[in-house]
């Protein structure tokens, strides 16, 4: 069936516009990336179980997209239909509980425990995602990681919606049991009671280290490689001397190793190609293949 076609039929289940072709590069922090086929926002629980039965009916391919802080799109772009979580946002609060749908995003998030004197997320400050996005990656800092804090998750899978405990899932170094077996619709997080003033100290020590760490003044998508076991990525960039390296305008940020920046007009190519001889370089002169952190989606070189 033909794009437009695909995009009426599928437009009678959704309050937003669908789009066709649209430039995934607008909705990653790389500002990197072809365009999807067809791109949605739902915003309601009944638009994302619409969307999902429509793509298993089509046979499309389906991808979940949160704030695209871990995702490179390849230069082709994304066949099939996308769903980013960034209008789904809503977030409750009961006593030390947060219970957060999964376009909410970790800032605000952790600015609302802050406020209700609620400790556990200040490992968050400064990270990027969604709430939906971090849980699937596990993302964290030495200080913690979101498995630490969650108490459930809701999630829609082939056989319908589950609500898992925490024992259910397995976290691990950016890893999560739930990646690829479904789709994450909210996240409870069991938080610690404190005195706000001492959240906020964590909070702004955190952001100062990550500012002046990190080179955030230029599109990224964080950390490229995972640490291997006992060792620093970016140290053993640093070591074979690839900080400034650069391919198109893609480069080996000079601020921190790990990072590979966009300086203007990179395409996923250069990114790719980057990685490739960072990859490459670390192998050769310490036998150690270095893993990749983020996600690459679709087409292309």
């Amino acid at each position: 069936m033909h794009l437009a076609a695909l995009a009426k039929e599928l437009q009678r289940g959704l309050k937003e516009q669908v789009r066709i072709n649209e430039p995934l590069a607008r909705y990653t922090t790389w500002r990197i990336g072809g365009p999807a086929d067809l791109f949605v926002r739902p915003a309601r629980d009944e638009e994302f179980d619409f969307c999902l039965d429509f793509a298993r009916q089509k046979g499309l391919p389906l991808h979940i997209m949160g704030n695209g802080s871990n995702l490179l799109v390849r230069d082709g772009g994304v066949r099939g239909l996308v769903l980013q979580t960034g209008a789904w946002r809503r977030v409750m609060v009961q006593d030390r509980y947060i219970k957060a749908c999964a376009g909410a995003m970790l800032p605000p998030l952790l600015a609302l425990a802050v406020r209700q004197g609620l400790s556990g997320l200040e490992f968050a400050a400064g990270i990027p995602a969604t709430v939906g996005g971090a849980l699937v990656m596990n993302a964290g800092t030495p200080e913690g990681s979101i498995g630490d804090v969650v108490r459930e998750v809701e999630v829609i899978t082939a056989t319908g919606r589950r609500c898992l405990k925490r024992e259910e899932i397995t976290f691990g170094y950016r890893s999560c049991s739930l990646r690829g077996a479904g789709v994450v619709l909210t996240v409870h997080l069991a938080l610690a009671p404190a005195d706000p003033p001492l959240i906020k100290e964590r909070v702004r020590a955190n952001i100062a280290r990550r500012r002046a760490r990190q080179p955030l003044e230029w599109p990224n998508a964080g950390s490229v490689f995972k640490n291997p076991p006992g060792l620093y990525a970016g140290r053993l960039i640093e070591l074979v001397g690839a900080k400034g390296w650069q391919v198109g305008d893609a480069q080996v940020s000079s601020k921190h190793a790990n990072f590979i920046v966009n300086l203007g007009r990179a395409t996923a190519a250069d990114v790719l190609e980057l990685i490739a001889r960072v990859q490459e370089a670390v192998a050769r002169n310490f036998g150690i293949n270095l893993e990749m952190e983020i996600e690459v989606w679709g087409e292309g070189l």
